[in-house]
Order: structure tokens, then sequence, then C-alpha cells
């Protein structure tokens, strides 16, 4: 898993990415020819680097498609129309999931 926080790197690979997601990197390749949010940079020798702007956008399809169930054309139907709405809500999950994480940790340290 890729920590944002505390990690200062402008690059991510192929393989990184593809860990953090639990999937498979001709996965990440096949979503990048149908999505045209996702466009790593690439290398003169054809090497993919993913930014932090191209993990959100997978992060985005893969909400859509993995968790919510959505089909690749329903998955870019949403992302047109509500691309800003699927973006705050995906904030606010991790938002919450840090304060439950923080809470947990609270609790844990009461019992003794």
């Amino acid at each position: 898993m890729i920590d944002f926080e505390n990690n200062k790197k402008l690059y991510y690979s192929i393989k990184e990415v593809a860990a953090h997601f639990n999937v498979n990197e001709s996965l990440l390749r096949f979503w990048e020819s149908e999505f045209k949010e996702i466009k790593p940079r690439k290398t003169s020798t054809g090497i993919r680097q993913y930014t932090k702007e191209d993990i959100d956008a997978i992060t985005l399809v893969y909400s859509l498609v993995k968790e919510r169930g959505l089909t690749l054309e329903g998955a870019r139907q949403t992302l047109k129309i509500k691309k800003d709405e699927e973006t705050r809500r995906l904030e606010l999950l991790n938002r919450l999931e840090k304060i439950k994480s923080e809470l947990n940790d609270l609790k844990s340290g009461f019992d003794i």
C-alpha cells in the first residue's frame, strides 16, 4: 500500500500502483486505454510513471468498477457527468477511514 502522506515521490511504477490496488498490471494498462483520465507519463523506453493525479483517477475508476460494480461504459458516463461528486465522496470515505483508525488507536490505548 502506498502511503501518500509520508511518501514524497513524484512518480510511481506500474508495479507499485498495481500492488496498491491489488490488481494486475495489465488491468492498469487496459484502463489507461479506456479512460482518458488515466494518462501516466512514459519514458523514452516506454516505462510508465504514475503521478498522484493518475493514481487519484485510478482510485475513481477502481471505486466505480470494482467496488460499485459499474460497467466500463457506466463508469465512463459517471466520470463524465459526476466526476466532482465521486471525487468528494471518495475523499470523504478516506477521511472517515482515517478517523475510524485514529479512534481505534485511542480505544486500544484505554484497553489495558
